[in-house]
């Protein structure tokens, strides 16, 4: 389906689509520039409808008018043009005509992709090899697909996981926490898993609750099991450093196995972070992963916790390299930076030439939150529920993403869409942003919006700062506290339509969370949109995105479209339309030839499992409808590979 030409004058190879003549690569148009700290191949683009290539905040269509995308963990606040947490050298460029390509360049250094308005891109990076993976598709999900086939397919999460999660840093105490709870179960607003952040740990010290504030955890937890509920608390890569010998066994014992990055020098390189002065994991030393897991044990004993939060793991240093700085020489100053925030490998990270097992972290520093989630993902018996801020390509086996410490804003609620839609795009299904925003002050109508869009986030949790008032559902005045409890049923009534988009993903690597164009690719006006979103192939998502209006202007593509609620149907030619939106309204659409499974919601996933199920059926023009419903134990390992389920087809 392709062909491939050599050339050696100019320089380079020319990808052809045989089917179509398209010229997809050809890498002639500059020169090929390979040494070993700067390595640089450019291409022409059949097109200017470029998607991926993250961690960024910005649209789903990237603009090719001269921006470099910059792909290099770093902890910053989602902002525009800046290199964020993760890093995915990956982009999906629809053709002319509706066909779909995508390129991986499976390369793990710092590195830039500039993107000119020919349209044409360049890969710039300052190490490692040149290896890439190109996916014919010809159809978007089809690309998608055989992205996954190389990086792994997500894993399948538990049940409780699709589940409505709350959290926020400054509860204060677990008895504060507990209170939270209790309100939500008394406002019968479903709620399946309760969070802490970093308040409950003593000092800020991993595998440890703060003895006095949090001496009800354990009851806490046990509580929520009792309720059919569960626990995630937060874990940061940093161990605290300063403790007397003897006194903390995390920090003790990685030291004795020599679990930590070093110096050059060969003496544990020291940072900063919540703790006060840390040493970092080496995850990539298997060893670490045993000594991991049994810090894991020890603290289940006490804290039962069902699922991790993984933070900070860009690494994430409040010292630019160490407490020593960073020594002279090519891996802390490269010849070539590329332009990262900060302007230094090492900005508020630890040192490039710090040495890890596997390599020196110049080359791994991409890779830490995966190797992280990979040690994390061992908790033995039940399916694992990760969620890590860092990540990179095969990330979805092993963990979901959060998209990390947005702001209570309007701006901020639109960006999480196209976010959302890029990690559906790198094989992290399990994603969503904070709602009603982490940092500032949200507002009532902000958050009643941003509930209704979360609810339809695959991974859906409500996270706020400390020192800001509570946004959690009970706290709103009775008209929109049922407005965000009215939205939750609704995601809940519909978990065995989106449990078994998550089979799809984990199975084959279908996206969950769809951009409108993967389904109607030959439709040029979905090529851009990315205010709605789908849900698989059959739910259309039109959210209110600005404040102080009672009606949203969406896309509906050509067909016939149900309303959710009431089944009046639209018989649309492709066009925007005008839908109305009272603030406790949340427009939804079940596309002609589809078939919901659905289930009379309950307050946690557990509770809505026994009740009766329903279906929802959408018939199409010529009166024909189908669907699917996968159904098992919602939490044991491997129910597919074992056979331990049911797959219907109606």
């Amino acid at each position: 389906i392709y062909s491939l030409d050599f050339s050696w004058d100019p320089f380079g190879v020319v990808l052809r689509r045989r089917a179509t003549g398209t010229v997809l690569l050809n890498t002639t148009v500059a020169p090929l520039i390979f040494a070993d700290q700067f390595l640089q191949i450019a291409t022409s683009l059949p097109s200017r409808f470029l998607y991926g290539l993250g961690e960024h905040r910005g649209t789903l269509l990237h603009s090719l008018d001269w921006s470099t995308l910059t792909l290099w963990a770093r902890d910053v606040s989602p902002t525009e043009s800046f290199n964020l947490y993760g890093a995915h050298p990956f982009y999906l460029l629809m053709e002319e005509g509706g066909d779909a390509h995508g390129v991986f360049l499976l390369n793990s250094n710092a590195m830039e992709v500039a993107l000119q308005p020919a349209p044409g891109l360049t890969w710039r990076t300052i190490g490692g090899v040149l290896d890439f993976y190109i996916f014919l598709g010809p159809d978007p999900n089809m690309v998608i697909q055989q992205y996954q086939q190389v990086i792994g397919f997500p894993a399948m999460p538990p049940l409780w996981a699709l589940g409505f999660h709350l959290c926020r840093w400054g509860y204060g105490s677990s008895n504060e926490t507990w209170q939270t709870v209790r309100a939500m179960r008394n406002y019968q607003i479903p709620q399946d898993t309760q969070w802490n952040d970093i308040d409950y740990m003593d000092g800020y010290r991993d595998f440890t609750f703060d003895p006095w504030k949090f001496a009800s955890l354990p009851s806490l937890v046990e509580d929520l099991h009792k309720h059919g509920q569960h626990y995630v608390m937060i874990l940061d890569p940093g161990i605290s450093s300063t403790n007397p010998n003897g006194s903390y066994w995390p920090f003790d014992e990685g030291l004795r196995r020599g679990l930590f990055l070093n110096t050059t020098q060969g003496q544990p390189l020291i940072g900063q972070v919540w703790p006060g002065f840390t040493a970092f994991a080496d995850f990539s030393n298997p060893d670490t992963h045993q000594w991991w897991l049994e810090n894991l044990q020890r603290f289940h004993a006490h804290v039962p916790f069902d699922g991790l939060w993984i933070d900070m793991n860009e690494p994430s240093n409040f010292m630019d390299g160490s407490e020593d700085g960073c020594p002279p020489g090519e891996l802390d100053s490269p010849p070539y930076t590329p332009a990262v925030l900060g302007d230094s490998l090492s900005a508020k990270t630890v040192c490039a030439s710090a040495k890890q097992k596997a390599s020196v972290h110049y080359n791994l520093h991409n890779l830490y939150g995966l190797m992280e989630a990979k040690a994390t993902a061992r908790i033995r018996g039940k399916r694992p529920f990760v969620i890590s801020r860092s990540t990179f390509p095969s990330q979805g086996r092993y963990s979901g993403h959060w998209l990390g410490d947005n702001q209570s804003q309007w701006k901020d609620m639109y960006y999480s869409i196209p976010g959302l839609l890029s990690f559906s795009l790198f094989g992290i299904p399990l994603v969503g942003a904070d709602i009603c925003g982490f940092s500032g002050s949200t507002s009532e109508e902000l958050c009643t919006r941003w509930m209704q869009l979360g609810a339809f986030y695959p991974f859906a949790r409500n996270h706020n700062t400390q020192n800001e008032k509570a946004q959690d559902p009970t706290v709103f005045s009775p008209t929109e506290s049922t407005a965000m409890k009215d939205v939750l049923l609704t995601r809940y009534s519909l978990l065995p339509f989106l449990y078994t988009l998550f089979h799809r993903a984990h199975l084959q690597g279908d996206t969950v969370a769809r951009p409108l164009f993967f389904e109607f690719p030959r439709d040029v006006a979905t090529l851009g949109l990315d205010r709605q979103f789908l849900w698989g192939r059959s739910l259309l998502v039109t959210p209110v995105l600005e404040p102080g209006v009672d009606s949203v202007t969406g896309y509906v593509p050509r067909g016939v479209w149900y309303d959710f609620y009431t089944g009046s149907s639209v018989n649309s030619s492709g066009e925007m339309l005008k839908m109305s939106a009272p603030l406790e309204h949340l427009n939804l659409h079940v596309r002609e030839g589809s078939i919901l499974p659905t289930q009379k919601p309950g307050i946690t996933s557990e509770a809505t499992r026994g009740n009766p199920l329903h279906l929802i059926v959408a018939l199409s023009s010529s009166a024909t409808a189908w669907g699917d419903l996968f159904w098992d134990d919602g939490e044991s390992l491997d129910t597919f590979e074992r056979g331990s389920y049911s797959y219907l087809v109606f």
